[in-house]
């Protein structure tokens, strides 16, 4: 089965040989073809019955809370933490994304980006919060708490001199330009690091 498109950027953008933490792993998809590229993939998932899945797939997972449990992790522990469509469901983002580069020296973040032309013209013209193939439940369903938009992000970044690496951008699943990200990108994915 093929990877969802954020999933395969993260993917081919971690080397062979690396320690990676998957924070927010769901089912452990993206770990089993990590580890099928030579990674050593971990992974801290809240949900229990994504938990189960993944150790059914052999997967090295432990049920936590982002939000609680990365301060268990020791300094440097890992090459890369992976928070991917996470961010916006954590209760402080900006302290998430602390840890993250506290346990691993870059780390790769994906969101949706709750700017896109297609959310805002949801607002403008229908006056409710929109729902789309990235969205996809009412607004009182959802579990996002924190609507980041590509700016935000980027801002937050420069805030606590956060670099980034690299980073793609997704309109549907083909990619964008940088430039146009903040209006077309449904999706975004940094890859950030301190220094």
């Amino acid at each position: 089965m093929a990877l969802r498109p954020d999933l395969a950027i993260i993917a081919a953008a971690v080397p062979t040989g690396s320690r990676v933490l998957d924070v927010g792993c769901g089912d452990g998809e993206l770990m089993a073809a990590l580890r099928d590229q030579g990674v050593d993939a971990r992974g801290l998932e809240i949900d229990p019955a994504n938990v189960t899945a993944a150790i059914a797939r052999g997967q090295s997972v432990v049920q936590g809370d982002a939000n609680r449990d990365l301060a268990d992790y020791p300094d440097g522990a890992f090459d890369y933490a992976i928070l991917s469509q996470t961010l916006q469901t954590t209760e402080r983002p900006d302290r998430v994304v602390d840890e993250l580069l506290r346990i691993a020296p870059r780390a790769f973040v994906s969101f949706p980006n709750f700017a896109h032309w297609r959310i805002r013209l949801a607002l403008l013209w229908g006056g409710r919060m929109p729902v789309t193939r990235l969205l996809p439940v009412a607004w009182y369903e959802t579990p996002n708490i924190h609507h980041v938009t590509v700016s935000d992000f980027r801002d937050l970044l420069r805030a606590k001199g956060i670099g980034v690496v690299a980073a793609w951008y997704l309109s549907g699943d083909t990619p964008t330009s940088a430039a146009a990200a903040t209006w077309r990108a449904e999706h975004a994915i940094f890859l950030i690091g301190r220094g």
